[in-house]
């Protein structure tokens, strides 16, 4: 019992961190205190699959939800799911469902929930990695938008000339 007690602790961190792109075998496997190769026998023994095949499921899975519900690309969702090349998603996409992520989308398309925003999407999941869902605010009181026009501080530097203005 003790033995699937931590096998259950790495399928929920899998269950939690599915979108994450950095979740790998040694980070799972850390969960459950065993090595990455005898996590995969013991996994494999106990659900009937290896933790990849598992995690490629569960973000397929989460994949046909969002296009039958959001109004994204599909390279954001590709993005949202944890995938960091639009072929290799495609690809494996193809593989288990026998539609491309577009032409799933075309013979599915709402069914089940209504569209869902793809902005409210993409603010749930926090944006796209590296990039703030929420914007900050602007430390200096200049223009957005330059033109010109605007006054530099005393002492600034001008635009684009890497020599400080007199």
């Amino acid at each position: 019992m003790d033995r699937l007690r931590q096998l259950r602790r790495a399928k929920d961190a899998m269950d939690r961190d599915w979108a994450d792109p950095e979740l790998d075998l040694d980070a799972v496997a850390a969960h459950a205190g065993y090595s990455r190769y005898h996590f995969v026998r013991a996994f494999r023994e106990a659900y009937g699959e290896t933790p990849g095949r598992y995690l490629t499921h569960r973000r397929i899975e989460r994949a046909e939800e969002l296009l039958r519900a959001a109004d994204l690309t599909v390279t954001e969702i590709c993005h949202l799911v944890g995938y960091g090349s639009l072929g290799s998603f495609s690809a494996t996409f193809k593989a288990r469902t026998g539609l491309s992520p577009t032409d799933y989308r075309i013979a599915h398309v709402g069914r089940g929930a209504s569209l869902i925003p793809g902005c409210y999407a993409l603010l749930w999941a926090g944006g796209f990695p590296g990039r703030s869902a929420i914007p900050e605010k602007r430390a200096d009181r200049t223009a957005a938008y330059r033109d010109g026009q605007e006054q530099q501080p005393s002492g600034g530097r001008g635009r684009g000339s890497g020599r400080a203005q007199p």
